[in-house]
């Protein structure tokens, strides 16, 4: 019986990220959740089955909390197979009239802590590994007051081909997957779920700009990390998979 691997996965404690932790819990892997909120950690590792499972909670964009996580990994599984990382941070900037530092604040938290995330798991993967970075169709769609997070999401995926350049060598493939509409708690804001809105349903159900009219789910991008950290995407590295229903093909 081949021994389990081993997966961090950052931002684990809802939405996406708890999706892709508990499906690769499900499919036998160790799989250490990390992020700000323990409690919430605690919740979704409950459902796990058994293994050799950790919970850190730690802020993945500051260097003493990724070191901890770092040397918890180190000692107690060695090394790392795979590290997805599907922190998002929700906040709307108008790039003119909002102050600098509201732009500035969640772009360094995004790409700072990608960054961070990324040197401490390519210090664990000693042959061979995957990382994966859930970034946004917003990369490369524009949005009223979306300046701070489309350029955040924007430069993951552009450092997710570089690291793919640079890992190469190594065996470790690199990649991104950017969602579209997902049910997510990031859907909800001021207590309403945009998805369940009039506007969501006549843009995007009853309209023609979502191909498949309803949002996704996120066990769907679960599925689509799964398959980037298996055998079958073995000869591809530096590419961002879109997961958005067919929005972005229509106009």
């Amino acid at each position: 019986m081949s021994k389990p691997k081993n997966i961090l996965v950052v931002g684990a404690s809802s939405g996406i990220g708890a999706s892709i932790a508990t499906r690769f819990a499900n499919e036998g892997w160790n799989v250490c959740v990390t992020s700000r909120r323990e409690d919430s950690l605690q919740e979704v590792s409950r459902e796990f089955p058994p293994g050799h499972h950790l919970l850190e909670a730690a802020d993945y964009s500051v260097e003493a909390d990724v070191e901890r996580l770092h040397k918890k990994i180190a000692s107690e599984w060695g090394h790392l197979d795979a590290m997805v990382n599907s922190v998002g941070i929700s906040f709307a900037a108008d790039a003119i009239s909002a102050p600098q530092n509201e732009i500035e604040a969640g772009f360094h938290t995004m790409v700072h802590g990608a960054c961070l995330v990324s040197r401490m798991a390519v210090g664990l993967m000693a042959s061979g590994g995957r990382i994966v970075h859930i970034t946004s169709i917003h990369a490369s769609r524009a949005e009223l007051g979306g300046a701070g997070y489309s350029m955040a999401k924007a430069a993951i995926n552009q450092y997710v081909r570089v690291l793919a350049m640079e890992l190469a060598p190594r065996g470790i493939l690199v990649n991104s997957i950017a969602p579209g509409f997902i049910n997510t708690p990031m859907s909800s804001a001021g207590g309403e779920n945009e998805l369940e809105t009039p506007w969501f349903r006549r843009n995007y159900i009853e309209g023609h700009h979502l191909p498949l009219r309803r949002a996704g789910r996120p066990e769907e991008v679960a599925g689509v990390a799964w398959f980037l950290c298996g055998r079958d995407a073995s000869y591809l590295t530096g590419q961002c998979l879109i997961v958005d229903g067919g929005l972005t093909i229509t106009f």
